[in-house]
């Protein structure tokens, strides 16, 4: 299946917010170029008069000119290697696709082949979601990584001694993808599946869930994520603004979990909820 990318041309300082509106569209990878950002989306779902009324909302604030191509899904790597760089996360963290070199200063060197799936660390809201993970102990612990993506999130999670680790994502090539990073960790005992939350076995429960996906879904779907945690468990969430906290953590308090962490980087948010013992 192909894709349409979406060239945009833009202020750098709109690249981050543009980012935001265009995953509410259905967008689902970004990468941030020297001119502003391209975006990603399966063809069938592009709609580009959904794109121009963005824009037209940002007109008055910023110049912003796009273009829309076709690009074949083999493409992608390609893209992905001009541009993609090791990223470090904390002192702990350090992210590379297989073709770089590994780095044996790093406790955990994840090896992330992205394709067309969103995670490799380099947004706000992975790292600090990653962030977080270092600062909790996974050892012996159940996980639910939801909307996995890349898988990023999940691999760390078995590499920090997590057991079992359960990942799921709507979208089938990024399943694949995720099988894929997982292997290349040596965490082939991660189990990914195509899905959503509703497909999650409803007895099972989880010490730890993670949700990098957006302000809409969070706040549908935080109520079913406390309904699946063990008590003493903790939520990880992100993928959203600052000025979008208030709600997401109020929706926390509804389900009964409790705020006790929070990170901000450009803008974005990511927090953690603890649900009580």
């Amino acid at each position: 299946m192909n894709y349409t990318e979406l060239k945009l041309t833009l202020s750098p300082d709109y690249a981050d917010i543009l980012t935001a509106e265009l995953a509410e569209l259905g967008f689902e990878s970004f990468v941030e170029t020297d001119e502003g950002l391209n975006a990603y989306i399966i063809e069938p779902d592009f709609d580009e008069a959904a794109v121009q009324e963005v824009i037209d909302r940002y007109a008055l604030q910023t110049a912003i000119v796009y273009e829309v191509t076709s690009l074949e899904k083999r493409n992608w790597n390609a893209e992905w290697e001009q541009s993609y760089q090791p990223i470090e996360v904390g002192q702990a963290v350090r992210v590379r696709a297989s073709f770089h070199e590994p780095d044996p200063a790093f406790q955990f060197d994840l090896v992330i082949n992205p394709k067309m799936s969103f995670g490799t660390g380099h947004h706000e809201t992975t790292a600090m979601m990653l962030e977080h993970q270092l600062s909790i102990d996974h050892a012996g612990k159940s996980v639910l990584d939801v909307g996995s993506g890349t898988g990023i999130l999940a691999i760390l999670a078995a590499r920090m001694g997590a057991a079992p680790v359960v990942a799921f994502d709507i979208e089938e090539w990024a399943v694949e993808n995720a099988q894929e990073n997982a292997a290349l960790n040596d965490c082939a005992a991660i189990r990914v599946f195509q899905g959503t939350i509703a497909d999650v076995d409803t007895a099972d429960r989880y010490d730890i869930v993670l949700a990098n996906i957006n302000r809409n879904v969070l706040l549908t779907e935080i109520p079913t994520y406390a309904a699946l945690m063990n008590p003493g468990g903790c939520l990880l969430v992100s993928g959203f603004y600052e000025h979008d906290a208030a709600d997401i953590d109020a929706k926390a308090r509804e389900a009964g979990l409790r705020s006790v962490g929070r990170k901000t980087q450009n803008g974005w948010c990511s927090l953690v909820f603890a649900n009580p013992a």
